[in-house]
């Protein structure tokens, strides 16, 4: 047996724990380096800033990637792992190679618009401009180092580590992949589908694993099961009260996936009669792409007819800007459009012109992170900014969550059960907190341990054994997974006009001011005085230290 096959598996999670954004994982075996996804941090503005920050491990080092599907927050950094040095392959199915095209060159693009406007703030002028996450260039020289792989197909990453991938039911292409390291079976779920899916077949897996990795996305919740012809039926209802108020239904759908499954279910409703006279309007020229790549993979698909569906005539695609801009003039019209958390997009145009119209309607049919707009606007607030302006949010919110791609608390359950026995750990990841230690609990089991892991910690994986913590994980990090700082600042910021105005007269409305002023001013004072305490500490103890030095 050689030297390398005594080395203990480590895993570290960079990301994807504690939050559901952020998915990657490093294994580890001697000099072997892998990593099981790479993707985007999304929500509040400093998980984002995440992103600008520089991996937690050498590029350059890695042997190869893994990649689960292509949704961003799993895939969306691997152009700026290609840029910092990384060479190796990637591995995947056919269809995420095909989606990955479209989705890294849509996300560099945003990218750099995004970073472009923020460089011209004028609050920013003082401040060093920021960088783009990666460029389109970036983008090409990772599309090269893909390496496709069919499910339940097994190829070797290095001398006595294996892999394979299992359908996942989660988006098309997706896996969960099962890692062989001299003999440890371990099982990364990835992102795992519902059974009520209406595209994909049911997830998949092996049994009789030593370490399970899985995801919690819906962990604290069960969804009132429904078919796909009750789910139809729902939408029915909101499409139709939507427009009897008169107005725009804005629908904010992922590009991928959700969006096939609303002109599945739209295209069966009208050819059925129960909805008429409507015009829906495609408003992301990524859902268009990959709409397209929907319609050449109809065969792996629930679906034998999906090219004619995307076709229906009712389905009006928007391309350019001009067009895009032309739908504000519109009443009465069906709008999807990205992103699906309202965090970028077409949609936020959208929302500007339609937010304070009490006759528009808002539709979400997606996960809404903790931190996104999407998130604040659910959760009922009465104002928002968007695009740096103030509006109110007078329009009718509504939500239907048999659209989810996510496998709920019961589904998720009765996929591990299946995977019994696991001879060591269960890790509960990709998920909120209550989603985790809901499901983390609904896991225990005397034949192994649960572990929620935080980003930053490392695990060693015995074979046959529970994994032992090697270091633990970012404290910092704990306070800004969900919500940070500049959430609550936006929140006071966009209502605090409106706020002081509902004070009986100009004077309180100045003394409310002058309050708030001196607690600011208290703050930054006892700051001042914490750096001055800590520089004559550093001070003292360098004095004391040259006086030892010199006694010596």
């Amino acid at each position: 047996m050689s030297s390398s096959s005594l080395t203990e598996a480590t895993l570290a999670f960079h990301g994807g724990a504690g939050t559901v954004t952020g998915s990657c994982y490093e294994l580890r075996r001697g000099k072997v380096a892998l990593l099981v996804d790479c993707g985007l941090f999304q929500g509040p503005r400093s998980l984002e800033a995440l992103n600008y920050s520089g991996f937690d491990f050498e590029p350059r080092d890695l042997d190869a990637v893994m990649l689960t599907h292509a949704h961003l927050d799993h895939s969306g950094l691997l152009p700026r792992l290609t840029a910092q040095g990384f060479s190796g392959p990637v591995w995947c199915t056919a269809a995420t190679a095909e989606l990955l095209g479209p989705m890294l060159r849509d996300s560099a693009r945003l990218n750099e618009q995004d970073t472009a406007r923020r460089n011209r703030r004028r609050d920013r002028a003082d401040e060093p401009p920021i960088e783009p996450l990666y460029t389109i260039d970036d983008v090409e020289a990772l599309l090269r180092q893909l390496r496709l792989v069919k499910f339940g197909e097994d190829f070797t990453l290095a001398d006595g580590v294996s892999a394979r991938f299992w359908n996942a039911g989660h988006v098309l292409g997706s896996a969960s992949i099962e890692v062989c390291v001299d003999g440890n079976r371990l099982l990364f779920s990835g992102d795992l589908g519902s059974r009520s899916a209406g595209l994909l077949h049911d997830p998949e897996g092996p049994a009789a694993i030593d370490h399970l990795i899985i995801e919690a996305t819906y962990g604290d919740r069960d969804r009132v099961p429904v078919t796909v012809t009750q789910r139809q039926a729902l939408l029915e209802a909101e499409v139709k009260a939507a427009l009897s108020r008169g107005g725009n239904l804005l629908i904010p759908a992922f590009a991928l996936e959700r969006t096939q499954e609303l002109l599945l279910d739209l295209a069966t409703l009208i050819n059925a009669g129960r909805l008429q006279h409507l015009g829906v309007f495609i408003d992301s020229p990524l859902a268009t792409k990959i709409t397209s790549v929907f319609a050449r993979h109809a065969h792996e698909l629930d679906g034998t007819s999906l090219g004619e569906i995307f076709r229906h005539p009712s389905f009006h695609y928007v391309d350019d800007v001009q067009q895009s801009r032309a739908l504000a003039s519109l009443s009465g019209a069906v709008i999807i459009a990205g992103s699906g958390m309202c965090e970028g997009g077409r949609m936020r145009h959208h929302l500007l012109n339609n937010l304070a119209r009490t006759d528009a309607t808002l539709l979400f049919v997606g996960y809404q992170a903790a931190g996104t707009l999407g998130r604040t606007i659910l959760e009922g607030a009465r104002r928002v900014r968007v695009f740096g302006e103030d509006v109110a949010v007078r329009l009718t919110v509504r939500e239907i969550d048999s659209y989810s791609a996510h496998a709920d608390r019961g589904e998720l359950i009765a996929w591990a059960k299946a995977r019994q026995p696991v001879a060591g750990s269960v890790f509960v990841t990709h998920g909120e907190p209550s989603a985790l230690s809901t499901l983390g609990d609904a896991l225990q089991s005397p034949d192994n341990s649960v572990i929620v892991p935080e980003i930053g910690e490392v695990y060693a994986l015995p074979r046959q054994g529970q994994a032992r913590r090697l270091r633990t994980g970012r404290a910092d990090l704990r306070e800004i997974v969900s919500r940070d700082w500049q959430n609550d600042y936006a929140d006071l910021a966009v209502n605090l006009k409106h706020e002081l105005a509902q004070i009986s007269d100009e004077r309180r409305r100045r003394e409310a001011l002058a309050r708030m002023r001196e607690v600011l001013d208290s703050y930054r004072d006892s700051e001042a005085r914490t750096h001055q305490r800590r520089g004559s500490e550093h001070q003292h103890g360098s004095r004391r230290e040259n006086k030892r030095h010199a006694a010596r």
